[in-house]
């Protein structure tokens, strides 16, 4: 399967070319044939720069430079509409997610599933320097998704997840305009009834740059993204079974 990584990048000059370089070796050690969307979400600083740079030098990378207003889940959806790989990996661009579970998200859709979704919160996974009251907020925003859909999956708000490209376009439209679009596309692909596997993954705190996610602004779109997809499944259950 051809893979496509697609990436919203804005403001990480400190960490992006050595993210860009550890997974593409790493990709390039397994034989992967590979695609990486860049998606430049109106960077302020040497962002789109490196990029290019990095872009000329390697063709496996594509830079989209994003129009205002800029918005992690624009971002992703402008990644996700040039995507030409039959698989997706949404990877951060800030260096917190593993190089080595890229990989093992394509195995795994290469066996058969249409999802692959990572928890750092399993057996296995190993999580260094989450922030206390992020952690909190979302162990508690996870539970209530589990309890509101009746799933086992104890991670759903992470963006980090793999998909066959059949799955995104079978969940589109998609809404969401910021980091609320982690929750509804996975939501989305579980009540279509795809199939999918759990892997425990890594995740590293960032090194350098400021998070671009704030709680305070983006727990009521939360809220309206979780609720979107219930009350959808709820009332269409019939009209959004999956396409075979």
């Amino acid at each position: 399967m051809k893979l496509s990584l697609v990436s919203p990048v804005r403001n990480e000059e400190g960490c992006i070319q050595r993210v860009l370089t550890d997974v593409c070796q790493h990709l390039a050690a397994q034989k992967i044939v590979y695609e990486w969307i860049l998606v430049n979400d109106n960077s302020s600083d040497r962002t789109p720069l490196i990029l290019e740079a990095m872009a000329q030098a390697n063709p496996c990378l594509r830079v989209i430079h994003a129009a205002s207003p800029n918005g992690f889940g624009r971002a992703i959806r402008r990644g996700l509409d040039a995507v030409t790989g039959e698989a997706v990996v949404i990877f951060m661009g800030d260096g917190s997610d593993d190089a080595v579970d890229v990989v093992r998200y394509l195995r795994k859709l290469e066996e058969g599933f249409d999802c692959v979704f990572g928890s750092r919160f399993m057996k296995g996974s190993n999580v260094d320097g989450y922030p206390k009251l992020k952690l909190l907020l979302n162990r508690l925003g996870n539970k209530f998704i589990q309890l509101l859909f009746m799933i086992p999956y104890n991670d759903v708000s992470n963006a980090f997840k793999g998909y066959r490209v059949g799955v995104i376009r079978a969940v589109q439209p998609l809404v969401s305009m910021y980091f609320n679009i982690t929750v509804e596309i996975p939501l989305k692909a579980l009540v279509r009834n795809y199939s999918y596997a759990v892997i425990p993954i890594n995740w590293n705190g960032r090194e350098s740059g400021v998070s671009k996610y704030h709680i305070r602004e983006l727990s009521k779109k939360y809220f309206f993204s979780i609720l979107y997809v219930w009350l959808e499944k709820l009332l269409l259950s019939e009209d959004i079974r999956k396409r075979v």
